[in-house]
């Protein structure tokens, strides 16, 4: 079955990730695109490190091929940000990388973007759904399978074109990056790509800026070092011990397919992605003289509130998605959006989140502002005050989620809570605001078997108390 969540369609390989979904997710794709009288402008596929992802798109370009649908295959595993690049670079209608981004090693998917780089929004991915469905049934009444053309075949026929969009991507970042004020900062930066897609074009990008870069973690391995490939506190402690005693301005990770960031100051501290969203979002005000909105998902800091406040400036509040901060941004002209998960992007770039663009921000902001990450952060709490953010995630079976989901968003049971509630929004899962302005949120995961928790408040005790509570009410509940 093909499902789209909040990040593509992910599936555990062997399971429901077969060559037989990935055809017929391409497929849908394509018929969308006939019906849509686009599919004479064609497609670009690309694809990362993980197992099966460069025969998955092969698979995916045959599948095109017998569409006649023109196909641009990227020549080598690319990040995900870069073939969206591709996507808007060559004004293609419709585009895909075959990745399961953070997730962990047993999974892979497809993540589908539309004109200029774009998430595939809700309305494109339940077409491609409900297309699936269509031509599953159909070849089931009539014995048949996707049609395909030989890779090999399609190749030499001109079905399927090899681009290369690498120099183009790097050099738009460049362009919009004060390389001059990186270069005169002399930075030491360590990267981290988990054993993903990033290295080459961050390396790139920071040695043209002349930073002195050191890499772990780069070897090709499809179980990503036995990680989960998403940079977070855990994950990133090889990191926060080689910054410290390499003497590093700054420690940089990018997640598997490379379109998410993780952090660590010069002081080995993890910064978490809520921070560095604000700290951009300041440095862009402040430093660069920047004016507009801000946009953030239900689950991301509301410091961003104030900051956009303080310069008269809005900030929107979308569901978690980045095809929604990407949709909000658009109609807004804000100059920054992003979520507490590491994924963020700015005006002017793609339309995507690119974790590639925002740790070369994040050198700029590093060599302009004079001073690390944590001390501009603390410039930054020293005038809008200190928000505390706890999390907690819990792994769901079908049967467990059908019955939370039924408690807590249909009959809208809630726990009992320390503190006065305000209000409670449904709009994307269950956000409960507090009287203080603290505020706590329950949803189901669009890419993993989880129940995410999250809750901010302005005292660290009443978030670690908010986030107990919830843990009790959810492990507790129906049982």
């Amino acid at each position: 079955m093909i499902k789209f969540g909040t990040g593509g369609w992910r599936a555990i390989i062997g399971d429901e990730f077969t060559k037989a979904n990935v055809q017929l997710a391409v497929a849908s794709l394509c018929e969308l695109m006939k019906r849509q009288k686009s599919a004479d402008r064609g497609i670009c596929i690309g694809y990362d490190r993980r197992f099966l992802s460069h025969e998955a798109a092969m698979w995916a370009a045959e599948v095109a091929a017998a569409c006649g649908v023109p196909c641009r295959l990227l020549n080598k595993e690319a990040p995900t940000p870069l073939i969206m690049f591709a996507v808007r670079q060559l004004s293609l209608p419709y585009g895909l990388a075959i990745t399961a981004s953070h997730n962990p090693a047993l999974y892979n998917g497809v993540k589908i973007f539309t004109s200029g780089g774009r998430d595939a929004s809700e309305q494109v991915t339940a077409e491609i759904e409900k297309i699936a469905q269509e031509i599953e049934q159909n070849n089931k009444d009539a014995n048949e399978t996707i049609a395909v053309v030989p890779y090999e075949q399609a190749l030499a026929d001109g079905r399927i074109e090899i681009i290369n969009p690498f120099n183009e991507y790097i050099d738009a970042i460049l362009r919009h990056i004060d390389v001059d004020a990186i270069k005169n900062a002399g930075l030491k930066i360590a990267l981290d790509p988990m054993h993903g897609v990033s290295q080459t074009s961050l390396r790139t990008i920071l040695m043209t800026a002349r930073c002195e870069v050191e890499v772990i973690n780069e070897r090709h391995d499809t179980l990503f070092g036995g990680r989960l490939p998403s940079p977070n506190v855990d994950t990133l402690r090889h990191l926060s011990q080689y910054v410290v005693e390499h003497h590093c301005n700054l420690g940089i990770a990018t997640d598997g397919d490379a379109d998410r960031i993780g952090v660590i100051g010069n002081d080995g501290k993890f910064l978490h992605p809520n921070d560095l969203l604000v700290l951009l979002y300041y440095y862009l005000l402040k430093y660069r003289g920047w004016t507009g909105p801000v946009v953030r998902n239900n689950s991301t800091t509301h410091l961003l509130d104030r900051v956009a406040e303080a310069y008269g400036q809005k900030c929107y509040e979308v569901p978690v998605g980045f095809k929604h901060i990407s949709a909000k941004m658009i109609e807004t002209d804000a100059i920054i959006g992003g979520e507490s998960s590491g994924g963020l992007t700015v005006r002017g770039h793609i339309q995507g989140k690119d974790g590639i663009y925002a740790a070369a921000l994040l050198a700029e902001m590093t060599a302009k502002a004079g001073r690390g990450p944590a001390e501009l952060y603390d410039e930054i709490t020293a005038q809008f005050g200190k928000l505390y953010v706890e999390d907690a995630d819990y792994k769901m079976t079908p049967e467990r989620k059908l019955q939370l989901k039924e408690i807590i968003f249909t009959d809208r049971q809630l726990p009992e809570l320390s503190l006065p509630i305000d209000h409670v929004d449904y709009t994307d899962g269950c956000k409960i605001h507090f009287k203080n302005g603290g505020w706590a949120i329950c949803r189901f995961s669009g890419t993993e078997p989880l129940l995410r928790t999250s809750c901010e408040m302005p005292e660290r005790e009443q978030a670690q108390k908010i986030i107990s509570q919830l843990r009790d009410f959810i492990t507790d509940s129906g049982r």
